[in-house]
């Protein structure tokens, strides 16, 4: 094998087709309402951490579980990237009629791309909250919330942080 290219190969490089089960795939006894996402600090420097907070409320009638997904996506980078990538769930059990006010850190290392080696860049990233891959068609509703965010400073290696 000479080509080892993910392109193609996996959910992360289909490009514009989307996967048959994404994952977070399958139906609730309930329905559930996101709300409130916050990224703090929305501008940050190229090594900081990001923290995330988003409110998740059960809506329906029935107490159930909820796995909340976090997903990065690269505006502009230097390589080729994922569409979106994966970078914190949790699986959330919410009573009936109730909210929970969850809250993430997504690492500086998450946002590295590979050029030879892991690196960190600067730029515009979007960051999407909810029950599902971002841009998911489902028969049952559900929404994913999404914020933009800026790192500043000069690229420089993931080891140098």
């Amino acid at each position: 094998m000479e080509n080892y290219t993910m392109e193609g190969r996996t959910y992360r490089y289909y490009g514009q087709e989307a996967p048959l089960y994404p994952f977070g795939y399958g139906l609730s006894y309930t329905t559930f309402r996101y709300r409130d996402l916050v990224l703090s600090p929305p501008v940050l420097p190229v090594c900081a951490n990001l923290s995330v907070s988003v409110v998740l409320e059960n809506t329906g009638l029935r107490d159930s579980e909820e796995v909340v997904q976090l997903y990065l996506r690269w505006e502009h980078s230097s390589v080729p990237v994922p569409r979106w990538q994966l970078v914190a769930f949790r699986r959330v059990a919410v009573l009936a009629g109730r909210e929970a006010k969850l809250s993430f850190q997504v690492l500086a290392e998450q946002r590295a791309v590979w050029a030879q080696h892991w690196h960190l860049e600067p730029g515009t990233f979007t960051l999407f909250a909810g029950g599902q891959q971002p841009g998911q068609k489902t028969r049952a509703p559900s929404e994913v919330l999404s914020a933009q965010f800026s790192v500043t400073g000069t690229a420089r290696p993931l080891r140098a942080c």
